[in-house]
């Protein structure tokens, strides 16, 4: 009878901890961007490993902090992928926690910029990406950013708005370029506002350039090296500047919210995305620049992503406490020089 009472009780055991591991779920909240691929690289292949099961919202960076924020106390997502710089808000409110790296082992072989992006402990690097200037070498040449506000050059650019992803860096490095590089980016938008009825456009989508430029109305404009891949196969004399004041760009980070239910499970999963075989792998589908630094890849994929240690100690990155600051200040000087 005790033989058949023991069997009976570790049936139960292994039932009950086969249940627990059905159970066990990791809610992480991304871009839409991509989602397929993901999936297939990075969050199936994590299930099968870990035996939990992943959940996947999606959406931007205001709805994901306001998400978080509105569930401060009981948080409903355990792993995020936001900005630098909503990583630093994040932590400015007490919504995030400090990363234990010791859980996180593969944060070893990541790139000096994306061990520790914002110097506080709370993120790190997933992915990056470069900015510079698309242009036509039989047009015009550029070793600087202030070439594009040259004369025979200033009226076939196309410029970032202000409200987009690389509207910042680009002002950025364009301060930098005429000596004017103060946070406000004030120098910066007053020399393009002197320029604004000359410039072709001031773009929202980096979608609409490929035809600009294939049409010959535009000759250069500042994009993200994700946006490179379609100028690639224009039938154009096209080339990736490399201006001596450098490239700027932006990073994705990964943020643990506080009191999160499933730390330890989110590291793990962390630490999953950060390993080499995974990043190389979105590397080749031309889903991410990789942060890993032992990522190697084909000259072709490399051409066509940010990749490499000299590119990645290049970037000229706007400290994220500089765009919290001075955000609201940038769109009234915009408004104010340059207009909509």
């Amino acid at each position: 009878m005790k033989k058949i009472i023991l069997a009976s009780g570790t049936a139960l055991m292994l039932s009950m901890c086969a249940a627990q591991a059905q159970d066990k779920t990791l809610t992480i909240s991304v871009y839409a961007f991509a989602q397929d691929e993901f999936k297939e690289l990075v969050y199936t292949p994590f299930e099968a490993k870990c035996g939990c099961k992943l959940v996947v919202e999606t959406g931007n960076s205001v709805e994901r902090l306001a998400k978080m924020e509105a569930n401060k106390a009981s948080p409903v997502i355990d792993l995020a992928i936001v900005s630098m710089a909503d990583a630093l808000s994040a932590a400015r409110k007490d919504l995030v926690q400090k990363i234990d790296t010791s859980k996180v082992p593969n944060v070893d072989k990541l790139y000096d910029i994306a061990k520790d992006p914002n110097g506080d402990g709370m993120s790190v690097g997933v992915n990056f990406y470069a900015t510079s200037i698309v242009y036509r070498t039989d047009k015009m040449k550029i070793d600087s950013w202030a070439d594009l506000l040259k004369d025979g050059v200033v009226d076939h650019v196309a410029f970032p708005n202000v409200t987009t992803n690389q509207g910042p860096p680009a002002l950025y490095m364009l301060g930098k370029a005429i000596g004017k590089d103060t946070p406000d980016l004030s120098g910066a938008i007053e020399a393009l506002g002197e320029k604004k009825d000359e410039i072709v456009t001031f773009y929202v989508k980096s979608s609409q350039l490929v035809q600009l430029m294939q049409q010959e109305e535009i000759w250069a404009a500042p994009i993200g090296r994700f946006s490179w891949a379609p100028f690639t196969k224009l039938d154009l004399p096209l080339a990736w500047a490399t201006p001596k004041e450098g490239q700027t760009g932006g990073m994705n980070v990964l943020i643990v919210p506080k009191n999160g239910k499933n730390e330890d499970l989110a590291l793990q999963f962390m630490d999953f995305w950060l390993s080499t075989d995974v990043q190389k792998a979105l590397a080749e589908k031309l889903v991410d620049s990789p942060t890993n630094k032992e990522v190697k890849v084909s000259e072709e994929v490399a051409n066509n992503i940010t990749y490499g240690d000299e590119t990645a100690k290049s970037l000229q990155l706007i400290p994220s406490a500089v765009t919290l600051d001075n955000r609201d200040k940038w769109l009234s000087e915009w408004n104010a020089k340059v207009g909509q």
